[in-house]
């Protein structure tokens, strides 16, 4: 989030599970600590479909290098993202179908420094590729921010692509749509955006990820675009408690105009142990992420 990782592709030192955050932008140096934030209770989803999620954020209890299952106060049990995501997702719309019949289905991870992997070489997308892989999927990554993760994963070439940039606000990413996030035109769109909204100016945060959104609809119409609400920042908890309820609604406003839009409850479960740095994921917190992406656009995979 607020650690630096210049648009014009220099890298911030954020390789290695738990790195902590230096920042360039202005963004806190927190240590993890007991999470807050009231539940959000959503609905959402593509043609439709409704989730209903209500969370508690804090936690303690040991984090695993696979995701764990904690849920809301308590420890966490070791087991598999694909078993413990949490989050909305709903089945596909009738018909709509984004990704192609042959050839990889193009994602575009857009975001911030939680989506360029900070504190975890690769973040998210590395236990992402792999649950879909595994499963017999063709994907790949877009993005023109600079490349990091793996060579390699589960024995395939694993697509270092991405759209994050670390300390950009909502603001700050919709300026990079439709250029040049959009450059190459993705099939699914996977937006986290927000976190660093929540200590330079939380106010109105929601009306600007409608607008996001609104940009993301106008230039890949025919994608799936995947929003979500934000996992835990301890220090502006009662900020993330507010944004994060208002995220459903401005989602579904756009999927009950027809949009291909669906909400994903990533805040849900997640604990501060999975915080390497109060801020960005561990190892753990960026494989339970991958595994709610995973839930929310599996069925449209191919």
């Amino acid at each position: 989030m607020a650690c630096s990782s210049a648009s014009d592709g220099s890298s911030d030192d954020s390789t290695g599970s738990g790195g902590g955050a230096s920042s360039s932008s202005g963004g806190p140096q927190t240590t993890a600590s007991a999470g807050e934030g009231s539940g959000v209770s959503s609905t959402t989803s593509g043609a439709g479909s409704t989730t209903t999620a209500a969370t508690s954020g804090s936690g303690g209890g040991d984090s695993s290098s696979s995701s764990s299952s904690a849920g809301g106060a308590g420890g966490a049990s070791s087991s598999s993202a694909a078993e413990t995501s949490s989050g909305s997702g709903g089945a596909p719309e009738t018909g709509f179908q984004p990704c192609p019949a042959t050839g990889p289905c193009k994602i575009l991870p857009l975001g911030d420094s939680i989506t360029f992997g900070l504190g975890f070489d690769g973040g998210y997308r590395v236990e992402l590729f792999h649950l879909a892989t595994q499963d017999g999927h063709d994907v790949t990554f877009t993005g023109t921010q600079q490349m990091n993760g793996p060579a390699m994963v589960d024995g395939k070439p694993f697509p270092r692509n991405h759209e994050g940039i670390s300390g950009e606000t909502i603001q700050q990413i919709a300026n990079r749509v439709p250029t040049p996030a959009l450059r190459d035109v993705p099939h699914i769109v996977l937006l986290h955006a927000g976190t660093n909204d929540m200590y330079q100016s939380p106010n109105g945060a929601d009306t600007r990820l409608g607008a996001l959104i609104d940009e993301l609809i106008a230039g890949a119409p025919d994608a799936l675009i995947v929003v979500s609400n934000i996992i835990p920042f301890p220090s502006g908890a009662n900020a993330v408690s507010t944004y994060n309820a208002k995220v459903p609604g401005v989602v579904q406003e756009r999927a009950n105009k027809g949009a291909h839009v669906i909400f994903v409850d990533q805040f849900k479960d997640f604990p501060t142990s999975e915080l390497g740095d109060g801020v960005h994921p561990n190892k753990a917190g960026y494989a339970r992420m991958a595994g709610v992406w995973y839930d929310a656009i599996s069925d449209y995979l191919r």
